[in-house]
């Protein structure tokens, strides 16, 4: 495809260009001049990003509904997905909804909220939230020993 950018994000499959939602004609067949996955060449449909993020952070609050109201994870991470929620909600402009998020680009900000929902998972298994099996050394953190 012509007009694709050979810049990348750093991360595998992603082509970042300065008008990422723009497409030309060029006679008789669309020219999409990004984004492109560089590892499939298809084309990106935005919308479907969008989608994905939402769904995401409802996967990352439902996870969160698990967990204490007063662990410290739930609180503060519930404020912030609730926050980035609303943006998506609110936001129906592609390019304003990752100035919004000061995420990058929709690809990455979805990898971070897929990064979020693991790490929710894991804090539920773990269940930081209870007590000590066995009391720490009370000099524990004394520095130096």
């Amino acid at each position: 495809m012509a007009g694709v950018l050979k810049k990348t994000t750093g991360l595998v499959g992603l082509a970042v260009c300065n008008t990422p939602h723009e497409m030309r004609d060029e006679g008789t067949e669309m020219e999409i001049t990004c984004p492109v996955h560089l590892r499939s060449g298809a084309s990106v449909n935005s919308s479907s990003y969008v989608l994905r993020l939402r769904i995401l952070y409802t996967k990352i609050l439902d996870v969160l509904e698990e967990i204490p109201k007063n662990a410290a994870y739930r609180k503060y991470t519930e404020q912030i997905t609730n926050e980035k929620l609303a943006m998506v909600k609110a936001e129906p402009d592609v390019k304003k909804l990752e100035d919004q998020l000061q995420g990058g680009q929709l690809e990455e900000v979805i990898l971070q909220a897929e990064h979020e929902l693991n790490l929710a998972r894991k804090m539920r298994e773990w269940k930081l939230w209870e007590p000590l099996v066995e009391e720490p050394p009370a000099d524990q953190w004394k520095w130096p020993i």
